[in-house]
């Protein structure tokens, strides 16, 4: 999760409902030379010329995050690669940063950007600072702890934000950003290859059978979709929005590594996969019970707010975002299973069994859809 905002390092958090993030001290190995920083900075943020203070949000971020404080009290907030040796294309600050500068003058609501550098010199990473913005972060699907009467009202928010994300013209300020056409064909092979490659590295007992299902399945429905061709956010999810402190309002979109130009109802589906886990599944959303819009009401207002006349195809884009989360849980196993550095105290069989449950989920979306279509 990426957080751009939290209190005052010395303040108490507020209580309410919602989620405040924490900073502490700059861990070891993302500690960094705060006066040079600053001397990049002054000619962009002149206030952070004297008595600049750096805190890292606390949480599970790829790319870490920090909470810049200068004398007179502003804030702002860096996002920088993390050190050591990274794969190709991951960690891409230079595309956050030019994602979100897209967005100043468009109504969907992101941080204002204010500098991005590409010398590792200064700080030891690329990195870029963008406004702060005070607010909640609150991970739950089902926008736990906020108070149930603020929560349709916020959910219905999250969509306005993505509808008015898909609609931004992305061949003015974000032309070569991603490739336009065949997004759901083409992520269907990415995620059934890192299934593969991780049958190569784990035990031989793991059960693939529903993610070897639902990928047959796709690839045969994905080439029949409608395709189409917007910004999409690749990681939209209410922990990755900043919430109104007191409010059912979103203020702003963060973790923006995904991005890319594909297809919107791969991040709708994204967002509203919980509404399709089964009972008992720790990030399900069960309406009546959590105090939630169904999602029959979240996709009206997705379609009235986007101008649709209707949403075809939205199994495909569920099972979808199952396979793609199943797969990347297997990807983590394996990752795991070789001791790689960054999955650190991850449990193999336990990330393995995540991926299942998904699998499974989708696999149930995928056959009932074809047990409506008769087929």
């Amino acid at each position: 999760m990426s957080v751009a905002q939290a209190p005052r390092p010395s303040a108490a958090s507020p209580q309410g409902d919602g989620d405040t993030p924490r900073v502490q001290a700059p861990s070891e190995i993302h500690r960094f030379d705060a006066d040079a920083l600053a001397a990049w900075l002054t000619p962009h943020l002149p206030e952070a010329a004297q008595g600049l203070e750096v805190h890292q949000f606390q949480g599970g971020m790829s790319n870490p995050t920090f909470l810049l404080t200068g004398a007179g009290g502003r804030r702002w907030v860096l996002r920088k690669k993390p050190p050591g040796k990274l794969l190709p294309k991951a960690h891409a600050v230079d595309r956050e940063f030019r994602a979100m500068a897209a967005m100043e003058h468009t109504p969907v609501p992101a941080p204002k950007m204010i500098a991005y550098c590409d010398d590792p010199g200064v700080i030891g990473a690329e990195f870029y600072v963008m406004e702060h913005v005070e607010g909640r972060v609150i991970p739950s699907a089902a926008l736990a702890p906020m108070k149930p009467e603020h929560r349709r009202e916020a959910a219905f928010a999250l969509i306005d934000a993505l509808a008015d994300l898909h609609a931004v013209d992305w061949r003015r300020d974000l032309e070569g950003f991603g490739k336009p056409g065949g997004y759901l064909v083409r992520q269907t092979a990415r995620w059934a290859g890192q299934v593969e490659a991780s049958k190569d590295v784990l035990p031989a007992d793991v059960d693939y059978s529903d993610l070897d299902w639902l990928r047959g399945w796709l690839e045969t429905h994905a080439p029949n979709a409608v395709d189409e061709s917007t910004v999409v956010h690749g990681d939209y999810r209410p922990g990755n929005v900043i919430m109104h402190p007191t409010e059912p309002k979103l203020l702003a979109i963060l973790d923006w590594e995904l991005c890319t130009i594909g297809h919107p109802l791969s991040d709708l589906a994204y967002l509203l996969r919980p509404w399709s886990m089964p009972p008992g599944a720790p990030d399900r959303v069960d309406p009546e019970a959590d105090g939630m819009p169904t999602e029959a009401e979240m996709l009206e207002r997705y379609r009235a707010r986007s101008g649709r006349e209707r949403i075809d195809d939205w199994p495909i884009y569920v099972a979808f975002s199952m396979f793609r989360l199943g797969a990347i849980a297997m990807g983590v196993a394996a990752r795991a299973a070789q001791g790689n550095v960054s999955s650190a105290g991850v449990d193999p069989r336990a990330m393995c069994e995540r991926g299942q449950v998904m699998a499974a989920a989708g696999r149930r979306v995928a056959e009932q859809a074809d047990a409506a279509a008769g087929g």
